[in-house]
C-alpha cells in the first residue's frame, strides 16, 4: 500500500469518526451513521490494498 492511501484512508477514517461523535452529540443520527459508514468505506480500503500488497509479494 502506498503511502499516499494509507493517509487517505486514515483520514477518511478520521472524518468518519469526527461525524460520528458529532452525531452522537447533537442526537443527529444521520450524521452518526454517515460517520460510520465513512469509517466501515475506509477500513475496506485498506483491507483490499492490504490483499493487493501481500499479491505482489508473492
Amino acid at each position: 500500500m502506498g503511502a499516499g492511501d494509507k493517509i487517505r484512508n486514515a483520514a477518511q477514517k478520521a472524518g468518519g469518526k469526527v461525524k460520528e461523535a458529532a452525531g452522537a452529540a447533537t442526537g443527529d443520527e444521520s450524521l452518526r451513521a454517515k460517520g460510520k459508514a465513512e469509517q466501515t468505506k475506509a477500513d475496506l480500503k485498506q483491507a483490499g490494498e492490504k490483499v493487493k500488497d501481500a499479491f505482489k509479494k508473492h
